[in-house]
């Protein structure tokens, strides 16, 4: 277009400054459309495009460019290199001709690389954040959940119960966990996940102060029914927000599952301590303190704010789609939900998955003191078998991965039998406590594999209430199966496991 490299060489640099961002060379001038026409092809940029249309069309607004077009128009000389050089005196940052537009793109590239850089650094920090706050929410379901088991003689020798009324105290959990699950689906479209997995941990809070100074067995099935509600809310809202990250979320879910089981793994040591003293309730002052710290850092890392203002602060998707926006949970979550197949076989998996897992965590302490003869002491094997379940959860990721999802279910699955079997034939108390701790080994991997696999195959947007749905409707049959168990002797608890 130019006879001279030179004057060319500054109207490229002359464009490529305008165009980086915050330039102010912009008037209110609207040039004529065959200005822009003239601008675009001395610049070799096609026109034909909105971008560039809008680009020559606020590039030509300054006086000097008015000009520059007025003399393309008339097809007058080119461009002289003096007026080139009055473009360069003020736009070019390099001196010599050959660096201006590299010197120019370099500036342009390096602002928002430097920018992107230290957003995604915030953004990998918010999200580690995010999951370890939740993991020490879990932690603390964990908690509660491994201190039943070492507990239980202590019930049955404070109010001198047998086993079947001792397991009201579990079927008020599972009631609680049923209208927890139900009410979760209101309350998730209602006020978000910031604020209902504080609304859990409170009435976990409120539960353990109420058991703490060893209350009538009435008000202790009372406060397990607050208790299991709690809970309910707390375990749908952190797996449908793990399952809904973008990033690893398969490695995050077995890791937030670990978390669950090392919470289960601690407390058996706790409670088996505080089992032998007069105040064994004292140990639910322990769960209380462990529930305070949880609700203060939830609420100052969560702020009571939903899943997807949290997943866009941490850098990951949304789990909202957007043709579901509008729909109102109370009219049509409980429709969507119970429409889907996937929910009822994934129900019948965790129906089975969980009650073998509650029915060997819970109730192995009972089996062993009683038939294997063992003492006080027993109450270790519980830590045996939670140790095994958090490490199968983060140890066990990489064969997972290796085997396939529905294979290795399979696998663990025929492991975890044979061991089963082992426990009821072989009269040995440290061959039962390393078979039980195999077990939660091989046990341990399922849940989080089958919450991957329903976050791959439910609608994301319906992740945390079907969750909830679940674990409620789990519970609930497990409690049933407890009813019955408690009609044999312990071995047979075991093997109908």
């Amino acid at each position: 277009m130019f006879s001279s490299p030179a004057a060319q060489g500054h109207l490229e640099a002359f464009a490529l400054s305008y165009l980086q961002p915050g330039s102010a060379l912009s008037t209110d001038d609207d040039p004529s459309p065959d200005d822009h026409g003239l601008l675009a092809t001395a610049l070799d940029v096609p026109p034909a495009t909105h971008w560039s249309r809008d680009r020559t069309r606020r590039l030509s607004r300054t006086p000097t460019t008015h000009s520059l077009t007025g003399s393309l128009k008339s097809k007058a000389e080119p461009v002289p290199i003096v007026a080139a050089a009055q473009f360069g005196s003020e736009l070019t940052p390099t001196v010599s001709q050959a660096g201006v537009t590299d010197g120019l793109r370099s500036r342009q590239s390096t602002a928002p690389l430097l920018s992107s850089t230290s957003e995604q650094k915030q953004q990998r920090r918010i999200a580690l954040l995010h999951l370890i706050t939740i993991c020490c929410a879990i932690f603390g379901e964990g908690w509660n959940d491994g201190s039943n088991g070492p507990l239980l003689p202590a019930f049955q020798r404070q109010y001198n119960l047998g086993y079947l009324i001792v397991s009201l105290y579990f079927v008020s959990n599972c009631v609680g966990f049923v209208i927890g699950g139900a009410l979760n689906m209101y309350l998730d479209g209602k006020i978000g996940f910031g604020k209902c997995v504080v609304i859990g941990t409170v009435f976990q809070l409120i539960a353990y102060v109420i058991q703490a100074p060893g209350p009538p067995f009435p008000v202790m099935v009372f406060a397990n029914f607050i208790t299991g509600f709690g809970l309910s809310l707390l375990n749908a809202q952190a797996n449908g927000f793990v399952s809904s990250l973008s990033e690893n979320m398969e490695t995050k879910l077995g890791i937030l599952h670990a978390s669950y089981g090392l919470g289960a793994f601690c407390s058996p040591f706790a409670a088996t301590y505080f089992s032998g003293k007069t105040r064994w309730s004292f140990h639910y002052l322990v769960s209380a303190g462990l529930t305070i710290v949880n609700i203060v850092a939830l609420i100052l890392v969560f702020r009571f704010r939903r899943i997807g203002d949290l997943l866009d602060d941490s850098g990951q998707a949304s789990p909202v789609d957007p043709s579901n926006i509008n729909q109102t949970p109370r009219e049509n979550t409980y429709s969507q939900v119970f429409g889907l197949r996937a929910v009822h076989i994934l129900t019948v998996f965790a129906v089975i998955y969980i009650g073998v897992e509650v029915t060997l965590g819970g109730w192995i302490v009972t089996f062993i003191i009683h038939e294997r003869g063992g003492g006080h002491s027993s109450g270790y094997i519980s830590s045996g078998f939670f140790g095994g379940l958090t490490l199968g959860r983060v140890g066990l990721l990489w064969f997972n991965k290796l085997v396939g999802e529905h294979r290795v279910i399979v696998v663990y699955t025929a492991i975890a039998i044979v061991l089963e079997i082992t426990i009821w034939f072989v009269p040995s108390i440290i061959g039962n406590a390393l078979a039980v701790s195999a077990i939660g080994l091989v046990l341990g991997p399922m849940f989080p594999v089958m919450v991957s696999h329903a976050s791959k195959v439910l609608p994301r947007w319906l992740m945390t209430v079907c969750i909830g749905w679940i674990t409620g409707i789990v519970t609930s049959v497990n409690a049933a199966q407890d009813d019955l168990y408690d009609g044999y002797n312990a071995p047979c608890l075991v093997l109908r496991a």
